[in-house]
């Protein structure tokens, strides 16, 4: 499958406040570890390895993580490892990235992949890659939809055509794109069969992509077209100045939506590939060897009726007894406990800390 235009953009300058408090503002959720030894990214880069090689390896982040991210990917060339001035959200960092390969490879087609979230079996998400990136080099707009395996509401969703069939390699027009739900909603989503998660994967030719941002978001589309090319002495002090002045907009919400109102979005419909956004602590308890009660352990623990818990304590025992459905990790300088119906919330203890004297824990 491997080809010369196809180029992978990882985009890896998120914080991982859910995670925290082992994510940090120098150590985000997608530079560590959870399942196996290798960081989220270079499980990421890895997977990718025999359809993208790491000279058309593209990573999007910001410059705090931008040394940290050229140590764990030495393979990647330095120059390709692109750091945002300003956080503006996906639909212009995403558009930045096009032009910037745009104006190395006229033919570039771009595929686009959270640096977050882990994949089980990458051999059957390889598969996924041919019929998107095929999509994607007739002028489509492309994405992969996860067949839903509950009806969750924190992720948005995609609408496929009656009768899609999960698995199928067959990229299948995307009717509609769909905000995160309430839990009646998410039900019904679940019944008719057709609506599946949407997981940030897109496909697409970079030309196409900024032919869609000078459509409908003609303003951010100037202010990037007047940046010097890549690699030029003024590249970053110009890019430093008109960054912020870009609307900070979902690529959801600025071009997807739209492009799938006027057809011109497909989806592959995923099968059982194995994949997790890792959204909580709580994701990594689910992907986790348990033992006969149901507990998930990543230190030395003594447990004494205790049901259902994470430990993550690295260099400590712990001692549990008679407690249930716990989430706690123990860090140089901080300790969470917090119950797996909440690991969701973490992130508000994160706002929580930022509005304290404790700032140096983020």
């Amino acid at each position: 499958m491997p080809k010369s235009r196809y180029h992978g953009l990882i985009l890896a300058g998120g914080r991982g406040t859910r995670f925290w408090p082992r994510s940090r503002t120098l150590t985000p959720k997608q530079l560590l570890p959870f399942v196996g030894e290798k960081s989220l990214l270079q499980e990421t880069l890895a997977r990718l390895g025999p359809v993208i090689p790491p000279e058309r390896i593209w990573i999007l982040t910001n410059e705090q993580l931008r040394k940290q991210i050229l140590h764990q990917l030495p393979n990647v060339p330095p120059g390709q490892v692109l750091a945002e001035p300003a956080q503006r959200n996906t639909a212009p960092c995403l558009a930045l990235a096009a032009q910037l390969i745009h104006q190395q490879d006229r033919d570039a087609v771009l595929g686009v992949f959270p640096a977050d979230h882990h994949i089980a079996k990458p051999a059957e998400y390889r598969k996924l890659l041919k019929p998107a990136f095929a999509a994607a080099e007739t002028g489509l707009l492309a994405t992969i939809g996860i067949e839903p395996r509950w009806p969750e509401t924190g992720y948005g969703y995609l609408e496929f055509p009656p009768g899609v069939i999960a698995g199928s390699l067959q990229a299948q027009p995307v009717r509609r794109f769909c905000e995160k739900p309430d839990l009646k909603t998410a039900r019904k989503f679940l019944r008719a069969g057709r609506f599946y998660w949407n997981a940030g994967m897109f496909f697409w030719r970079a030309e196409t992509f900024l032919d869609q941002m000078r459509k409908h978001q003609p303003r951010t589309s100037a202010l990037l077209a007047s940046l010097p090319p890549l690699g030029g002495k003024k590249f970053r002090e110009q890019l430093k100045l008109t960054y912020p002045l870009c609307e900070s907009i979902s690529v959801d919400y600025a071009v997807m939506e739209k492009a799938a109102a006027d057809n011109q979005v497909v989806g592959v419909p995923a099968g059982d590939i194995g994949w997790s956004d890792l959204g909580s602590w709580n994701a990594v308890y689910e992907l986790l060897p348990r033992d006969a009660d149901s507990n998930a352990v990543r230190s030395e623990v003594i447990l004494a009726g205790a049901k259902r818990c994470y430990v993550e304590a690295q260099g400590k025992l712990v001692a549990l007894v008679g407690v249930e459905d716990l989430v706690i990790v123990d860090t140089p300088d901080a300790l969470l406990v917090v119950h797996r119906d909440h690991a969701q919330r973490v992130g508000e203890l994160v706002k929580m800390i930022e509005k304290s004297k404790h700032t140096h824990l983020l």
